[in-house]
Order: structure tokens, then C-alpha cells, then sequence
């Protein structure tokens, strides 16, 4: 379970409540729905890129494994 006065660990399980600007910008229409049928449902914090960027893995509704990087401060611990 995560604490929510820690700073999320790659591992943990977190939830991006609220779609970052311009997360979706130039994305294929299919990546796009993904990724917003994904806000606010839980995803796996895989890695903090060289950036400082947090890595998100979730898997669609059709088995697709997508990757995000958003910046840490859009995801909140569960």
C-alpha cells in the first residue's frame, strides 16, 4: 500500500487523476483513447526516467501494453 507522504517507488501503484496538457498531443487516435479510458484508473509506476519523468505502464481493454511518462507531480499514491 502506498503512503501518501512518500514519493511514489517504480513498483508501486499510482493513479494519474487528470489528464496532463498536451499528453495526447500527435498520438495515433487509438493510442489516444487508450490513455484517456486510463486517467484515474490504476497504473504501475515502472521507472523515474534520466528527465526525472515517471514511466506508467497500464494494459487496454484490448491487452495492448502502453507506456506514458508524465511528470511525477500529475501522479498521486493510491
Amino acid at each position: 500500500m502506498n503512503s501518501p507522504d512518500r514519493k511514489p517507488q517504480p513498483g508501486d501503484t499510482v493513479v494519474l487523476p487528470q489528464m496532463p496538457p498536451r499528453l495526447l498531443d500527435g498520438l495515433p487516435p487509438e493510442d489516444q483513447e487508450a490513455i484517456s479510458a486510463a486517467i484515474g484508473k490504476p497504473v504501475v509506476l515502472t521507472e523515474y526516467d534520466e528527465d526525472g519523468l515517471a514511466e506508467l505502464e497500464f494494459t487496454d481493454a484490448q491487452g495492448v501494453i502502453h507506456y506514458i511518462y508524465v511528470d511525477p507531480t500529475a501522479i498521486r499514491s493510491l
